[in-house]
């Protein structure tokens, strides 16, 4: 957020500056999160031959400690499928394609 002061400079304000984070939590974190991305990505990989013809531009999302998918059409009902099935977990979501991304730049 930014605060404007009479003299007109502008202050970037953290929006919880209670929180701070260490270099090093912010390093495990980040590792963590390629860590899960490439258990999904091995599973997306896996899976690629068999559904790349069938659903071309659909959406799989994946759960990786159960190695369960969920594809549809649409980004959103695949999601959902997935949180269904697996409420207290996380999935990653891929563009069925040959690089695994969706939308445009």
């Amino acid at each position: 957020m930014n605060q404007h002061t009479p003299e007109g400079i502008v202050r970037r304000g953290r929006l919880f500056p209670e929180i701070q984070w260490s270099e090093e939590k912010k390093a495990a974190h980040r590792a963590r999160q390629e860590a899960f991305y490439q258990r999904c990505w091995a599973i997306f990989e896996q899976l690629k031959p068999e559904i790349l013809d069938k659903y071309y531009g659909w959406y799989i999302a994946i759960e990786p400690d159960s190695g369960e998918y969920f594809i549809d059409k649409e980004q959103e009902v695949a999601s959902r499928k997935a949180r269904e099935k697996h409420p207290n977990t996380i999935h990653h979501m891929f563009g069925i394609n040959e690089t695994g991304v969706s939308g445009r730049i």
